[in-house]
């Protein structure tokens, strides 16, 4: 039998790292590419089965059709959000799976670090002491115990967050379109939400019903220093609206790990260039903001995890009528398959 080939969209180091680990037997045929896959690029899939994505890979009407019309019968994203395909256009073309969760721990871990490193302001103490100033002037922070903490999305990794909340001493109010039965978890209307949270931070993937939740509305209505942190996706919140409420000093802090336009900047070197997004880079000069380029992820458990699942993806599309992570638009709009992923989805 053939092996399976897969052409490898947006390879860094660090993915060949694990999919070579997890292909160690040479089970798949994988072309590993530099490049993002986008209407420009996707003739390099041509001759290969599967191209493998990641989040700032470009999935569009046009290039579905290429990689239909060149025989690719499936996408695997290795990530578990899928905004970046147009899923609707695929169905009945080209099959779509991903990978649900890694480590969820990951995220949930990284936006408690970002939090603790914000309010207590370990990277100026960091940057400080380099130069050997051992001031503690501006240094000033808050303590967690007894804040209130607002968790927008409460799947995994929500749920991990909050149960890093709670060892805190942090009161967890949240919100989730579907909450999670019989959790303890107290949820509220977003509306609430905003007016009681100290802290808020957001845990679910992007929609067209969700995209730029915080704007300059949703903004009026928070706490004066509230904090709010993003490690999902960046068009939950408007840059320029956030940019806004720091300026005006309605928002306290914000720790992103996410950016809505980053697929043109993260996961690449400029630091000898200008970029040229003046948002980001009013962002990035306020005091109070930090920003990470979508690391939240990038653990050696997380990877290793979404190597063999994406493999095992694979390896379940060819081998069985089975797709137990298939992402299809009738999934996305019922939020349960209709056919409950016992077989393809078409």
């Amino acid at each position: 039998m053939e092996k399976i080939k897969i052409a490898f969209f947006d390879a860094k180091e660090y993915d060949r790292q694990s999919f070579m680990t997890s292909n160690a037997e040479d089970e798949f045929e994988i072309l590993y590419l530099e490049t993002r896959l986008s209407e420009a690029t996707c003739k390099l899939a041509e001759g290969y089965d599967v191209v493998c994505v990641f989040v700032n890979d470009d999935v569009n009407r046009t290039v579905i059709d290429s990689l239909s019309e060149m025989g690719v019968k499936l996408i695997a994203l290795r990530c578990a959000g899928y905004n970046n395909v147009d899923i609707e256009y695929a169905y009945g073309k080209i099959h779509i799976v991903r990978v649900p969760a890694y480590s969820p721990y990951a995220v949930a871990e990284h936006a408690m670090a970002l939090l603790l490193t914000s309010i207590r302001r370990i990277h100026k103490a960091y940057i400080r002491t380099k130069d050997f100033n051992f001031s503690l002037n501006g240094l000033t922070g808050f303590d967690l115990h007894g804040k209130t903490v607002g968790v927008v999305g409460t799947g995994k990794i929500g749920r991990i967050f909050i149960d890093i909340c709670r060892g805190f001493g942090m009161h967890v109010i949240a919100y989730d379109k579907f909450p999670a039965k019989d959790s303890g978890i107290e949820y509220v209307e977003l509306s609430e939400l905003w007016e009681r949270a100290d802290i808020i931070s957001f845990h679910c993937p992007l929609t067209d019903e969700n995209r730029h939740m915080v704007n300059a509305e949703s903004i009026a209505r928070m706490k004066k220093g509230v904090v709010l942190i993003n490690t999902s996706r960046g068009a939950l919140i408007d840059s320029e609206a956030l940019l806004e409420g720091i300026k005006q000093r309605k928002i306290g802090a914000a720790c992103l790990d996410v950016y809505e336009e980053e697929s043109n900047v993260f996961f690449h070197d400029y630091s000898n260039h200008i970029v040229n997004d003046d948002v980001l880079a009013r962002l990035i000069s306020m005091p109070n903001v930090i920003l990470t380029s979508h690391q939240a992820f990038l653990t050696n458990e997380a990877l290793g995890n979404i190597a063999d699942t994406t493999l095992d993806n694979v390896r379940e599309f060819f081998e069985r009528d089975t797709c137990t992570n298939e992402v299809c638009y009738k999934c996305s709009q019922l939020n349960v398959c209709e056919q409950k992923h016992e077989k393809k989805c078409f």
